[in-house]
């Protein structure tokens, strides 16, 4: 048997250590099971895979073995605000996990203070047989305060756990955002790539039909062709023209969304300072900059001043008296010594928490430039559009009014002049789908430009669509 002496502290240690371990209540973590397949279906078009482990895992677009994408990528990781903000909101989350497993140490402050109090002459006293004196005094102290709470219950390793996992969930998202990013900015590329060919393949046909024509137009003047071969190989040139225009159009869609991927403005002007997403974006930023001045000046310490006074006595004739007047002044001061690490986490966090809305600023400042980028260049490209399908709309209209002319005369049969009909339906529907979309891209850019603006705020405007590409009903 241990000596009594000994029994004390013993117990005392047990005690200790029971609290300080404590119990953790809830259920323990088990990750859930999905259904998945016991065996790949091999059937065609799948078959069995093959690994390469000499195929890159990082840079999987090297693969493709394109220069201009590999830069377009690197410039995506380096500068992409989307990207940026899922690198501070993981940043953030590494703050919040740091934050809490401070918890688990004690902390340690100080909270001096000093003060001068006068009592009155008249204060009631417990027991006093004479007359009381005005006193003074002054008083000063300087209390150290240490604290710890005991996760009894494991409530803080709880939430040590909560915080460890969304730290790695966004860890997760952080390479998911990477992969997103990077597997849209190859995919516009390639769009790109496919427009460009599309492109070649039209102008090439609008050459090859600008020939026709004027061997047509020729053979006509000649007598040798009618004027029927003439209206419809203007019909076709013109047709194809418009599908050139509408297709440029595209393109330059996709040219400015890979801008914004890669972080540069699709256009250069400060004229959306005045949009209301863009103005809030950065209210939320100039928010997120004070916040990190309210987690620094938690390293320092905070001095509260006070002051009170009144009158005071045990007999209510004398309580408005000289003699019954009472007031303190003082001042105290407090600082934390030890706080396990909180209040570099709290910075830390401030800081990414800055740096994610500096990034969503940036942002949405790219994807306003994307935006009306694309309705000026809609609205040039709309124009030009137009004009070639009213033009292939008129020589569609020729080519029906020959025919029926023809068919009348009984040189031809009725076929031709439904072909005719059909052509010039489908002409005409589509200047119609090209004047709703000038009309809806005109709206589209006031509301892109912010919507009701003066002259004096579209006078920082750089570029700007001319008065005549903006239509009106």
């Amino acid at each position: 048997m241990l000596p009594s002496k000994f029994v004390f502290p013993l117990c005392c240690s047990i005690a200790a250590g029971v609290l300080l371990s404590g119990c953790t209540v809830g259920p323990n973590y088990q990750r859930a099971t999905a259904p998945v397949p016991a065996k790949w279906d091999v059937s065609e078009p799948w078959r069995e895979s093959s690994p390469r482990d000499a195929v890159p895992k990082g840079d999987w677009w090297s693969v493709f073995h394109d220069d201009d994408l590999s830069a377009l990528e690197e410039d995506a990781l380096a500068a992409n605000q989307t990207l940026q903000a899922a690198i501070a909101n993981y940043h953030q989350a590494r703050a919040t996990a740091a934050l809490q497993v401070a918890t688990v140490f004690p902390t340690l402050g100080v909270n001096p203070s000093a003060y001068r109090e006068r009592f009155p002459a008249n204060r009631p006293e417990q027991g006093a047989t004479v007359q009381l004196q005005t006193a003074t005094q002054n008083a000063y102290t300087i209390p150290f305060t240490a604290s710890y709470e005991v996760d009894l219950f494991g409530q803080r390793r709880r939430t040590i756990e909560a915080a460890e996992a969304t730290y790695q969930a966004n860890a997760a998202n952080l390479e998911n955002v990477r992969l997103v990013i990077t597997a849209d900015l190859a995919g516009d590329y390639f769009t790109l790539r496919q427009f460009d060919s599309e492109l070649g393949i039209l102008n090439r046909t609008v050459e090859t039909l600008q020939k026709g024509l004027e061997l047509v137009d020729s053979r006509h003047k000649g007598g040798v062709a009618s004027g029927l071969d003439v209206a419809q190989e203007e019909t076709l040139l013109q047709t194809t023209r418009t599908q050139a225009t509408l297709l440029l159009q595209q393109r330059k869609q996709q040219e400015d969304a890979i801008a914004v991927l890669v972080g540069k403005p699709a256009l250069p002007s400060d004229l959306l300072e005045r949009r209301p997403d863009i103005a809030l974006a950065e209210r939320q930023m100039a928010s997120a900059n004070a916040q990190i001045g309210v987690a620094k000046a938690a390293y320092y310490p905070s001095l509260n001043l006070f002051a009170d006074g009144g009158w005071q006595t045990a007999n209510i004739a004398k309580l408005v008296n000289v003699s019954s007047i009472f007031w303190a002044l003082g001042a105290n001061v407090a600082e934390s010594i030890l706080t396990g690490g909180a209040r570099r986490a709290q910075v830390e966090f401030a800081k990414a928490g800055y740096d994610a809305t500096v990034a969503n600023y940036r942002q949405s400042v790219l994807a306003a430039f994307q935006n009306v980028q694309d309705d000026v260049t809609g609205l040039q490209i709309l124009q030009q559009a137009s004009q070639t399908q009213q033009q292939a709309v008129d020589a569609a209209r020729r080519t029906l009014d020959i025919s029926t002319d023809r068919y009348k005369g009984g040189l031809v049969n009725y076929l031709d002049v439904v072909t005719a009909q059909q052509n010039l339906l489908s002409n005409e529907q589509e200047a119609a789908v090209i004047q709703g979309q000038r009309l809806v891209t005109s709206v589209l850019l006031v509301k892109d430009l912010g919507g009701g603006w003066d002259a004096s705020s579209l006078a920082v405007i750089q570029v700007k669509p001319k008065a005549k590409d903006i239509i009106t009903p």
